[in-house]
């Protein structure tokens, strides 16, 4: 199947033979320009008005001013995070959905994070971007008395990519050199101050007006579980067990713990009550293991499980046993906590196989049968007992007398060691739902959330992160979900509350995602326009930087200096930007 991008490549190709034909036989206006697949649209109107706008030159310089000190702030961290990012593609190279290159492409639909349904408030915040940051070149250039040659839109084919303000260059090389780079930060400024506005109702009246619904979000089903057997889906909200009210993961986990029925009843918010037939599923195992993911274990030493409670007595009653599976194999391991021994830890020192895995299954006699109790166990420790550690390796028993070292972050003993959750290395589950992080997604963005596992005290920065992030957290904080706003299977996820509830459901999600994603791409606008390379606007401000630091150098050749400094600077920067985005597939 053709790909989304070799089509969008194609559409442009097309485009731009239509476009040079079409210029070729003078059917197109003057004012429409075209370069390849891009199009500029110039215009003199709206002159007047930024000379309108531009009357009090004071407060527009001292705006400026604060502007520029913003802009060489971002521009050092710009520089490091393009260097330190093209070195760790070179050393570390690490290919993901990160850093493939359309991914690099803010497109909705052609970057893998930026969904087709929340393209109109992309392209909203995009547009509204665009407006403020050319209109900043614009304004500053008529507060400094620089004149304006033109205005105007520039688009990729017919869509909006750009909008540019085009300086009198005589003009603007007469001005000194504080106005040039007061008109250079004035649209990286702007970018910010949108963002800030934007961010600010999100983070306050509108993400006030949102909670999380009563129940448990399902994201997905695990596959192969009972709850998928069973038809719970991505989207479900699970309100009650057997008749039990849940209101988060916990409540879950806790009522199925409680409950040893092989069959349960589930019910859904807004849908038919599923009824689910437990059984023991292997959710994850090490490589190491005899059992696979999706194997469904039906016996401990010819006792019959069903649920994850009995599977888990059944394995701190015994230290080796046999497990039968639904496929008719029978398994024989020990059972116990999986651990990875450290080179240099008190295992390893007692003799335990350094850098390799052991199934540890006692701790000073204490029965060891998953990670939780080993970790239970080693908080009664303290640093400088003496234990003696049981466990299998490769199959054969062996025990350590071992010293437990010490840590400065712990009171307890140290064992050295890394241990896997679950029984032996692997996880089971007799449910198999995904929950999705409904709670501490809103939380990030300045939401209300009963939910005791969501962290609320995020700072305002820390929530500015939180929103930059937020669109590729599933890959890159382990979430496994990605948050594009309150669209898809999230809407399913979230009510609405308070005064603005007079909006609708769907009035306040669709606000919450217009300001979501205007303050995202006003960052991410004013962020790259920061790289100090040309023809950026970091470019410039780089460029005048330097000839006020080089001007007051008693040396001869002052220009000479400057465009060395200049062109090193911006070659460096595009070739660190090039490694980064190709660079982890050329030297995986």
């Amino acid at each position: 199947m053709v790909s989304t991008l070799t089509w969008v490549l194609a559409g442009l190709v097309a485009y731009s033979f239509v476009a040079m034909l079409l210029r070729a036989r003078g059917v197109v206006p003057e004012y429409i320009r075209f370069t390849g697949p891009i199009t500029t649209l110039h215009t003199q109107r709206g002159k007047e008005f930024l000379d309108w706008l531009a009357r009090p030159k004071r407060f527009w310089r001292a705006w400026g001013n604060l502007g520029v000190g913003i802009a060489l702030v971002v521009m050092a961290g710009s520089f490091l995070l393009v260097a330190v990012g093209a070195v760790q593609a070179i050393l570390d190279p690490q290919p993901s959905a990160l850093n493939e290159p359309r991914n690099a492409l803010a497109i909705p639909g052609v970057n893998d994070f930026l969904p087709l349904s929340v393209a109109p408030e992309i392209v909203l915040g995009l547009a509204l971007g665009l407006i403020v940051h050319e209109g900043g070149h614009g304004l500053l250039c008529r507060v400094e008395d620089i004149d304006i040659k033109s205005m105007g839109l520039a688009m990729l084919a017919v869509i909006p990519i750009g909008a540019f303000v085009e300086p009198d260059e005589e003009k603007l090389l007469k001005s000194d050199r504080g106005a040039q780079t007061r008109m250079y930060a004035a649209g990286v400024t702007n970018n910010f101050a949108l963002a800030f506005v934007a961010l600010v109702l999100l983070f306050g009246p509108v993400a006030g007006a949102i909670s999380v619904v009563d129940g448990v979000p399902v994201g997905g089903t695990l596959e192969g579980t009972p709850a998928a057997t069973a038809g719970l889906d991505s989207g479900d909200v699970i309100t009650a067990v057997d008749g039990v009210s849940v209101e988060n993961a916990r409540d879950l986990e806790a009522v199925l713990a409680a409950n040893d029925n092989e069959t349960v009843s589930v019910a859904r918010r807004g849908g038919e009550t599923v009824t689910v037939d437990r059984a023991v599923v292997v959710a994850s195992a090490v490589q190491s293991s005899q059992l696979r993911n999706g194997d469904t274990i039906t016996a401990v030493n010819g006792t019959a499980v069903t649920t994850q409670s009995q599977f888990e007595r059944a394995a701190r009653n015994t230290t080796v046993a046999t497990l039968q599976t639904q496929g008719g194999e029978s398994v024989t391991m020990p059972l116990g906590s999986y651990v990875l021994v450290a080179e240099d830890g008190a295992l390893a020192a007692a003799g335990g196989p350094a850098g390799e895995s052991m199934v540890l299954t006692a701790l000073d006699g204490q029965r060891i049968h998953d990670s939780e109790a080993l970790l239970s166990a080693l908080d009664e420790t303290q640093p400088g007992d003496q234990v003696s550690v049981t466990g299998y390796v490769d199959g054969e028993r062996r025990t350590y007398e071992v010293t437990l070292g010490s840590s400065d972050g712990s009171d307890n003993g140290i064992l050295g060691i890394n241990a896997l959750a679950g029984v032996s290395g692997v996880s089971v589950n007799d449910f198999g739902i995904d929950e999705y992080p409904a709670a501490t997604f809103l939380s990030f963005i300045g939401g209300e959330t009963d939910d005791p596992t969501a962290d609320r005290g995020f700072s305002f920065a820390q929530r500015v992160f939180g929103v930059l992030i937020l669109p590729f957290i599933g890959v890159a904080g382990g979430f496994g979900y990605n948050f594009a706003g309150f669209t898809g299977i999230a809407t399913n996820f979230y009510t609405v509350q308070g005064p603005l509830a007079a909006l609708g459901t769907g009035g306040v999600f669709l606000l919450a995602n217009a300001l979501f994603w205007t303050g995202w791409i006003n960052v991410v606008i004013g962020q790259f326009n920061c790289v100090p390379t040309f023809p950026l606007d970091g470019g410039h401000i780089l460029r005048t930087t330097t000839e006020s630091f080089v001007s007051r150098l008693p040396i001869p050749d002052r220009r000479r200096l400057t465009t060395a400094v200049t062109l090193t600077v911006t070659l460096s920067m595009i070739g660190g930007l090039i490694l980064m985005v190709f660079g982890p597939r050329l030297f995986a």
